[in-house]
């Protein structure tokens, strides 16, 4: 019998195992500062029916490969195209998961938009930003079906880390790691 080791094998059962002896953290800001081992970001895409679930720092480090499956699954769905997203955002997105105690993925609304996609969104909706953070891939629209927009909204918020609106009508939550700055009803 003959067993082949990925990195990113390894890398999961590392995660597995630090899963289980990780310790509770209270601190949202000490999460995103680098408290703990490991970083994982869990989503799926209503509009693609694309699911993601990695690992993707550890022991303070980003994992170049999960950041660009990452990049890709936050692609803007409706052209294609794929750019970096900010690893802060992720960051931001995978401490509120944390704080929310939940193992409900997220289901992202929207992540990067092109400049194309925001404008044609701009022009059937005010509530699009001219220059969206979501078109340099510092932005996410979030839900989760276990957790209320509000219990979302005030994990984010405790982050202290970047712009967090509530759109309770919606049913979602933007997280973005710009200004420190809170909005929504």
């Amino acid at each position: 019998m003959t067993f082949e080791f990925s990195r990113r094998g390894i890398l999961g059962v590392f995660a597995a195992t630090t899963v289980a002896a990780a310790p509770v953290m209270a601190n949202a800001f000490g999460i995103i500062r680098g408290a703990g081992d490991y970083r994982r970001v869990r989503m799926y895409s209503g509009r693609t029916g694309e699911s993601i679930d990695t690992v993707y720092w550890v022991e303070g480090k980003y994992i170049r490969d999960a950041l660009n499956e990452v990049n890709v699954f936050m692609r803007d769905w409706r052209t294609g195209q794929v750019i970096g997203v900010d690893p802060r955002m992720i960051d931001i997105a995978a401490a509120s998961h944390r704080l929310l105690q939940t193992n409900e993925p997220y289901m992202m609304l929207s992540g990067y938009r092109s400049p194309k996609t925001n404008a044609m969104l701009r022009s059937r909706s005010s509530g699009v930003a001219r220059n969206s953070l979501h078109m340099t891939g510092k932005a996410a629209d979030l839900r989760l079906k276990s957790r209320s927009v509000g219990q979302m909204y005030k994990a984010a918020a405790t982050c202290k880390a970047g712009g967090v609106g509530k759109y309770s009508r919606s049913n979602f939550v933007h997280m973005d790691c710009g200004p420190l700055r809170t909005w929504g009803g």
